[in-house]
């Protein structure tokens, strides 16, 4: 089993085969829960960037293009600041 020490700052350097088993990336954030006296449970919660969900919910119209949607913007600003 891999050993790994607690400096004075609280700081743990995970073993390099811990890593690799759990697939911890930079970025990742572990998650302490802490059960009876001398027991604690960590777990890996991995970080989604939007690039994984994209696709996910079906689109309902189809893209109207960068200009239309600029436009709508342009309009609806101009109709909250009071203008025609």
């Amino acid at each position: 089993m891999p050993l790994a020490r607690v400096t004075a700052k609280g700081q743990v350097t995970i073993p390099v085969a811990v890593r690799k088993s759990l697939d911890l990336k930079e970025g990742d954030d572990l998650l302490f829960e802490v059960g009876e006296v001398g027991e604690a449970r960590i777990r890996v919660v991995k970080r989604r960037s939007l690039l994984d969900l994209y696709g996910a919910l079906p689109a309902t119209r189809p893209y109207p293009g960068k200009a239309a949607i600029r436009a709508a913007v342009g309009r609806r600003l101009k109709k909250r600041r009071g203008g025609q």
